[in-house]
């Protein structure tokens, strides 16, 4: 019994001195190796969040550069829309050779001739008045007009794929003036004069945003408009600028068959006012024909001169009228 006492306390007495040098290796602190993989775990995250805060500032920098250029830019083409757009800036983006002086000159033969004539064919003076101040004024201005709006439809039907080269160009490694060289030779009218105007003015030191004011200036459609707000945006913020011009082409054609969808859901709309204001001179020549004893007091007596010029004036205002019924905005 004694024995066996004996040895349990031994065996205890053993158990007690392997603990307490187990506590006395591991109280020293921790190993070299050891503090090395702490530090190496408690500094990872501490350096990732300084990345991810880099990147979070950069992020808000690009945002904040990107929202004062749009600011300028807004600024700026509000101040060109209180300015009155002068006749030598309609000329210039119809796309004619005139210059105001020709135009008035124009303007004014035409307002003669539409005053002489009427009265060597024996109407009324106030009729007379009526035709010149149509020739002198209307007639050159509604064909002014016209030729803009040509104008810029052939621009804009075809700066689609003039974007597309530039991306194709990016890709490949030109640079952006080598690309607009290529538009400028390549595409056509009026694409290539207003791209030649923009290579000429880079070539002689004219910076991008610059040369892109003015070109809008000459050409102010939204889509042109769109594509200096990107160029503008890339040169101050830097950015991949084949895929934002490839997004906006791809914008730009949407727009294009938007376009086309609203010509087509209102074609009958346009073609109901064309009747109806056809159909008033149609009848008059209709009558002029089968009795014209009826129909010429209207061109030969007072009365029927001023009930000729009051049917053109509501006539004219019914054509604008149910035009800008049809005319959607998109």
């Amino acid at each position: 019994m004694g024995g066996e006492l004996t040895f349990v306390i031994a065996a205890i007495a053993a158990f007690v001195a392997v603990g307490g040098l187990g506590f006395a290796l591991t109280a020293g602190g921790p190993s070299k190796r050891e503090s090395q993989r702490v530090q190496r775990a408690v500094g990872a995250p501490l350096k990732r969040g300084r990345r991810q805060t880099s990147a979070l500032d950069q992020t808000a920098q690009k945002k904040r550069q990107i929202q004062e250029t749009l600011k300028e830019m807004e600024d700026r083409q509000k101040a060109a829309r209180k300015r009155s757009l002068t006749l030598r800036a309609r000329l210039e983006q119809a796309g004619v050779k005139w210059t105001p002086t020709h135009f008035w000159i124009i303007s004014g033969v035409l307002g003669a001739l539409g005053f002489v004539v009427p009265l060597l064919a024996g109407m009324n003076i106030l009729l007379a008045l009526g035709f010149a101040v149509a020739g002198g004024l209307g007639v050159p201005r509604w064909l002014l007009g016209m030729l803009r709006g040509r104008r810029q439809k052939k621009f804009v039907a075809n700066f689609a794929d003039a974007i597309d080269i530039i991306v194709r160009g990016v890709k490949s490694g030109l640079p952006l003036n080598e690309c607009l060289k290529v538009i400028a030779r390549e595409s056509p009218a009026p694409l290539k004069g207003e791209f030649e105007i923009l290579v000429e003015g880079l070539s002689v030191g004219v910076d991008v945003e610059e040369g892109m004011r003015r070109m809008t200036e000459r050409m102010p459609v939204p889509e042109l408009n769109f594509f200096s707000i990107v160029l503008s945006i890339q040169s101050k913020t830097g950015g991949n600028l084949a895929e934002a011009l490839s997004n906006l082409s791809a914008v730009l054609r949407a727009r294009k068959m938007m376009r086309e969808k609203i010509g087509a859901l209102s074609s009958e709309a346009k073609a109901s006012a064309m009747i109806i204001g056809a159909l008033p001179p149609l009848v008059l020549c209709i009558v002029m024909v089968v009795s014209p004893d009826y129909m010429i007091l209207m061109f030969v007596h007072p009365l029927g001169q001023l009930m000729l010029l009051g049917g053109l004036t509501w006539m004219g205002m019914g054509i604008l009228m149910m035009r800008k019924m049809i005319n959607f905005k998109h």
